[in-house]
């Protein structure tokens, strides 16, 4: 119970500084963000945007883990584990997707233009929108979980390409990407940026917490299903 009310004020915490701390030319105070060019209050949504991102890869990661140890051991509790992962990494994807989106219209003017990075999360989307499907379309548990094992294992091979490479080879307006114009700083994205103490204490808090967060999720998401699937073996056979 301890551990739970320092997450809700951990929480609370990064929350409020991340959207209430100022941002200003020269900090001064504990609680004041350096101003970063091309981004400006816009710099914010980073305590937000790149948790999610974050928890994105860790909960597909999660989910591959769960599926190699299932294909090992042929434990159905393992699928369980594995699926609970990946709901909360589509999850976090869709949440990844939205802040993205809520920046990009800030920044560029357009909630989507089809940027490299935008393009990169809707296939994530799309590819583990279908593994769910395929579930959703397998009665059989073994077989389900057999085939689910299979294409997660693949699926995530397609993460780090899609997340890490594919956005900061090509050319975009996203932070990171390659600059569409090198000459003009208002429009090309921001390569690299420095953030001050008191900045990277928020970002790296606001990581923790939402991690913290994360992780609990999933031990309920896991074994609320497990309890399902007895409650429902306890009907069948009664």
């Amino acid at each position: 119970m301890i551990w739970k009310i320092f997450l809700f004020l951990l929480l609370v915490f990064v929350s409020v500084a991340g959207i209430a701390f100022p941002i200003v030319e020269n900090p001064q105070y504990w609680y004041e963000f350096p101003f970063i060019p091309g981004l400006g209050e816009n710099a914010k949504i980073i305590f937000f945007h790149v948790p999610t991102a974050w928890l994105t890869v860790i909960g597909f990661l999660m989910s591959t883990i769960y599926s190699f140890k299932y294909l090992r051991k042929k434990n159905l509790d393992d699928d369980v584990k594995s699926y609970a992962a990946a709901q909360l990494g589509m999850v976090f994807c869709i949440l990844a997707t939205i802040t993205g989106a809520v920046w990009a219209k800030f920044a560029w003017g357009s909630f989507w233009s089809w940027d490299p990075r935008q393009t990169s999360i809707f296939a994530l989307l799309l590819i583990y929108g279908a593994w769910f499907a395929l579930r959703s379309s397998i009665e059989s548990e073994e077989k389900r979980a057999t085939l689910s094992a299979v294409y997660s294992m693949i699926a995530f091979i397609t993460v780090p390409f899609f997340i890490f490479i594919m956005p900061r080879i090509m050319t975009g307006l996203h932070p990171g990407s390659i600059p569409t114009n090198p000459n003009e700083e208002q429009v090309s994205p921001v390569i690299n940026f420095k953030m001050n103490g008191n900045m990277q204490l928020i970002f790296f808090l606001s990581l923790i917490g939402f991690t913290i967060l994360y992780f609990w999720m999933w031990q309920v998401g896991y074994k609320s299903m497990l309890l399902k699937e007895k409650l429902d073996k306890q009907l069948i056979r009664g």
